[in-house]
């Protein structure tokens, strides 16, 4: 019987997070969007994260943040300005609740195999877009991470 080695037991630590996360995410920088995929349920569990960020007294000032994930790369920030980009989601307390509403919104009226873009609804300002993609009940976030192949 083969013992697992550490990178085995990262690997399935890590596909077990993305699968309790519900969701997973990544960013295309050619195309200027953060990637988010999940079925309904794991999306909507995106739209409480952000609802959790935006009603923690911890978050209320300027510049407080918080990671996102497994590889912790999305990034939500606590500033006085709305946008997306590269680096982050970045808004006030209040921004971060809107964008959970158009969040909530857009994915209880989509359906499976829809692609939801949220950019300007948001913020003017975004240099990126963020893309929703709806999969089947059941979807498997962590299919989707590279990382874990093999």
């Amino acid at each position: 019987m083969k013992e697992l080695d550490l990178s085995d037991l990262m690997k399935a630590e890590t596909r077990e997070e993305w699968r309790e996360f519900g969701f997973f995410y990544t960013n295309d920088d050619s195309a200027k969007e953060w990637l988010l995929s999940g079925d309904k349920t794991g999306l909507l569990g995106f739209a409480d994260m952000l609802d959790f960020y935006a009603a923690n007294p911890r978050f209320a000032a300027e510049s407080e943040h918080e990671h996102f994930g497994p590889h912790w790369y999305l990034k939500v920030i606590t500033w006085p300005e709305t946008r997306i980009d590269g680096h982050a989601i970045w808004g006030s307390q209040a921004d971060v609740a809107r964008l959970a509403q158009l969040v909530r919104s857009a994915v209880n009226a989509a359906q499976a195999g829809d692609s939801i873009n949220i950019r300007e609804q948001y913020s003017d300002e975004s240099e990126y877009t963020l893309v929703l993609k709806v999969q089947v009940d059941g979807f498997d976030a962590a299919s989707l991470d590279p990382q874990l192949a093999g």
